[in-house]
């Protein structure tokens, strides 16, 4: 399942739109406040996110989600693509920093890298 979570209600209607047709499972939340209180954190195996929104923003989200043990990947997707907030998602795991609006056929391999990375076995140092 692919949980959107954007304060921008067109957004997330078109996000859930596009990843339905691709056969996705998909969730919506309108916050990340909501999608941490849902009964779908286990089932989530790709978090699409905006870095801006009211409450919780998507770094705090992903920091959240570290460090309660949660690998999920996330895709970030934000109209305020600042550098610092870049380098940070990306420093912290996140699978792609994209900028809105986003060609569909780049948010899609996106999606299938992170579900590619999610399904990767693991591998324990040597």
């Amino acid at each position: 399942m692919i949980s959107v979570i954007d304060d921008d209600g067109p957004f997330r209607e078109g996000m859930d739109s596009l990843l339905r047709a691709r056969g996705y499972t998909v969730r919506t939340f309108a916050s990340a406040a909501e999608f941490l209180r849902s009964p779908h954190l286990d089932e989530t195996s790709c978090v699409i996110t905006d870095v801006k929104m009211p409450g919780i923003g998507g770094l705090e989200l992903q920091t959240r989600l570290r460090n309660d043990g949660r690998t999920v990947p996330i895709i970030f997707i934000t109209a305020f693509p600042e550098e610092s907030a870049r380098e940070r998602a990306l420093r912290d795991g996140a699978v792609r920093f994209l900028v809105k609006p986003s060609d569909a056929s780049i948010l899609i391999r996106c999606v299938e890298e992170a579900l590619a990375q999610r399904n990767a076995p693991h591998r324990n140092p040597p």
